[in-house]
């Protein structure tokens, strides 16, 4: 039986982008490795335009329902005025929360041949492999009271609550802690438990979860401190777990470690299912949708085909496929191939169609 991947282009570069993907996924169909069957829906502004919401109820029910949702990229200046909440990161927002996606990974990887692409020294950068593993459907993006109001006189005041219960925190440790076994075994825990109450009870609870993995070190470090670190010396992590919004800010701080936000991948992954074993899934690079670059075909595609290895990895257990692919990644780079975004020392640079179908190649030898 086929399984199904929900393609959820968005705005801007993802239409292009997602383009590689549909092409990676016909040529891995057409060789048996895979029986993928795929869909495609509207998400973000493109949604908005179309319906007048950021993904309409048909749409959440198919990405609900596929086995995995690959996802581009939303916004853009155009909707800048639409309202709040109907803006077009609230489509993601949505499939977060109703998919119940609660952790997501968030790599740095710097790539040998890409490590003078880094603001950052070459020798503090080459051979970088972090993880942070972010919660990311509590928090302050999603605490109640949330508001602004007016207070009179010219005065408003605005609410935004950090709120987290000892579960959310629990299931979100495990997960980090289960993928340091597979990697270097060790976790940081990163929160602000010395002037915040939310990061009392994450400390605590992670301490309890680090009890059951004694083979795994864990140590505390608090939030700004981690910052700091990942610029002074970031080969020192493994794998941090942290809350939404400081994992928001620490995972686009690491993954500028490694040249651009272009080549990075993402995973949002729900529970496991306790009858099938199975997990709600969304795939998504963690760059934006580059609107200044949007129909010009020069977008990088290699952080969307990396989200695409994630994808067979996590929710298909295709390890193998997933490893060549990011092997032909690697390879195609190792050659001296560049989109404009990672060119250096004034190399020829090629566009979206051509670095994809040059790792297409690479993964078809």
């Amino acid at each position: 039986m086929a399984q199904t991947l929900f393609l959820l282009p968005g705005d801007g570069i993802g239409t292009e982008i997602m383009a590689e993907v549909e092409k990676l996924i016909a040529w891995t169909n057409a060789q048996g490795l895979t029986d993928f069957s795929t869909d495609r829906g509207l998400v973000g502004g493109c949604a908005y335009d179309a319906y007048g919401e950021a993904i309409s109820e048909d749409d959440m029910a198919k990405a609900l329902a596929a086995d995995a949702v690959i996802f581009g990229a939303v916004g853009g200046p155009k909707w800048d005025k639409v309202p709040y909440e109907k803006r077009p990161e609230a489509g993601l927002l949505r499939l977060r929360k109703d998919l119940q996606l609660f952790a997501n990974l968030r790599p740095a990887i710097c790539y040998p041949a890409l490590a003078d692409a880094s603001a950052l020294k070459r020798e503090i950068v080459e051979g970088l492999d972090i993880l942070i593993v972010r919660e990311l459907t509590g928090g302050v993006y999603f605490g109640e009271p949330k508001e602004i109001t007016d207070l009179g006189n010219g005065q408003k005041r605005a609410v935004d609550t950090q709120v987290y219960e000892t579960y959310e925190i629990d299931r979100i440790c495990r997960v980090a802690f289960d993928l340091a076994r597979t990697r270097g075994k060790k976790v940081h825990s990163a929160d602000k438990k010395n002037v915040m109450k939310s990061g009392v009870l994450w400390d605590e609870v992670a301490h309890a979860v680090a009890a059951d993995y004694a083979d795994v070190k864990f140590e505390h470090i608090l939030a700004d401190n981690c910052a700091m670190q990942l610029v002074r010396n970031p080969k020192q992590f493994d794998v941090i777990v942290t809350d939404n919004l400081f994992g928001d800010i620490l995972s686009d701080a690491a993954a500028m470690l490694t040249g651009s936000l272009g080549m990075l991948p993402s995973a949002s992954l729900g529970a496991p299912d306790k009858a099938t074993g199975k997990r709600k899934a969304l795939y998504e690079p963690v760059h934006g949708s580059a609107p200044d670059i949007a129909g010009k075909g020069i977008a990088n595609p290699i952080a969307m085909l990396a989200s695409f290895a994630r994808a067979l990895r996590y929710s298909f257990g295709m390890v193998e496929l997933a490893n060549r692919l990011e092997a032909a990644i690697a390879g195609v780079l190792g050659e001296g191939l560049r989109t404009g975004d990672i060119a250096q020392d004034n190399r020829k640079t090629i566009g979206t169609e051509e670095m994809g179908a040059a790792i297409l190649r690479k993964l078809a030898a």
